[in-house]
């Protein structure tokens, strides 16, 4: 299956599948990819065990054509903390955003689901690499990052170009009426809340609702200056497409972990 469509190509490298944005392709300085799970791709540490995450690491860097040793990767645990990379050597725990302006330096953030946001700023030469879990989207961490980069190095969200991964959509969010009301307390704000939240199936006499997260982070994105003409949507569901792709939803405990990459080389 060719996931290729007008934002983003669908490139098979060796046996090594992954998917590009078009407009990144733009930039001869950046590299980036969301990899596919197919040929042994998982990048992921399983019981302390690194082969298979360096493994992926090494194919990853085979085909971007750069040193895998330069790949950063934090310790995400759903937080908002977005952090400053000055060394690939750095060690990051409890953070679920990376953002650099040094080059040869290639953020990695990994997810399962979660939405990976990929980010460049050609002006000031900033790249940003955030993953957003549900409990990150009602954070608003991808706002904090874009703030995080004006504040850190004068970046200005005009500027700014932002990439959606692909991540479970409100298709497949579905969830009970304790997280609803997260959502609907947080996001009432925006006067669209009936596109956000949607009735969904009754299951066992309860009521279930959708979530489409997506169209938040494309609102807190827009809150912050990002213009709408430069988020970038691949618009592809996870769960949809579980077989090409990583989803806890659909594999639970068995899922691995599908990687968001980009870095100036």
């Amino acid at each position: 299956m060719d996931l290729t469509n007008n934002v983003i190509i669908h490139k098979n490298i060796d046996g090594t599948e992954f998917i590009q944005f078009r407009k990144l392709l733009e930039y001869t300085n950046i590299k980036h990819c969301y990899t596919l799970k197919r040929n042994g791709i998982n990048i992921q540490t399983k019981n302390g065990d690194k082969t298979e995450l360096i493994s992926s690491f090494k194919k990853i860097a085979n085909v971007l054509n750069i040193d895998y040793k330069s790949i950063i990767k934090p310790y995400q645990t759903h937080t908002d903390k977005v952090e400053k990379v000055e060394s690939s050597e750095e060690i990051f725990e409890e953070v679920d955003g990376l953002i650099t302006n040094k080059n040869n330096i290639m953020l990695c953030t990994t997810s399962a689901d979660c939405t990976s946001l990929i980010i460049y700023d050609d002006v000031k030469k900033v790249v940003c690499d955030v993953h957003s879990g549900w409990r990150g989207t009602v954070k608003k961490i991808a706002k904090k990052a874009i703030k995080k980069m004006i504040d850190e190095y004068g970046c200005n969200p005009k500027d700014i170009i932002t990439c959606i991964g692909p991540s479970i959509r409100k298709c497949h969010f579905e969830v009970d009426e304790d997280v609803m009301r997260i959502f609907k307390d947080k996001f009432n704000y925006t006067g669209r809340i009936n596109e956000i939240i949607e009735k969904g199936r009754v299951i066992n006499g309860l009521q279930k609702f959708n979530i489409d997260t997506t169209l938040i982070i494309k609102i807190s994105l827009e809150e912050v200056g990002i213009r709408k003409e430069n988020i970038f949507d691949c618009g592809i569901c996870t769960v949809c497409n579980k077989d090409l792709f990583h989803s806890y939803r659909a594999d639970k405990e068995n899922s691995g972990r599908n990687g968001a990459f980009i870095g100036m080389f």
